[in-house]
């Protein structure tokens, strides 16, 4: 809803996603941002609906989501904040 404060968002699909069809986080994080909102997206070509088509892919994909959050509440690795 345009005027509202939202935290930071991060969207994540996959190319490779047979349910849900990759457009739909698209185009959701390029309204988010036309909005002005501090959307980020991630979409890797390999995967699937379930973030990854092996385990180091779904680590790298926790990961990425821990690292996300960590920045989004101002923790930071510097042990700063």
């Amino acid at each position: 809803m345009p005027g509202r404060s939202y935290p930071p968002i991060l969207l994540t699909t996959s190319r490779a996603d047979d349910r849900v069809h990759p457009a739909h986080a698209r185009k959701m994080a390029a309204k988010l941002q036309a909005m002005g909102y501090e959307a980020y997206f991630h979409e890797p070509a390999t995967g699937g609906h379930s973030a990854g088509k092996d385990n180091s892919e779904r680590a790298a994909l926790e990961a990425l989501n821990c690292s996300f959050l960590r920045r989004a509440i101002g923790w930071d690795d510097t042990g700063q904040g």
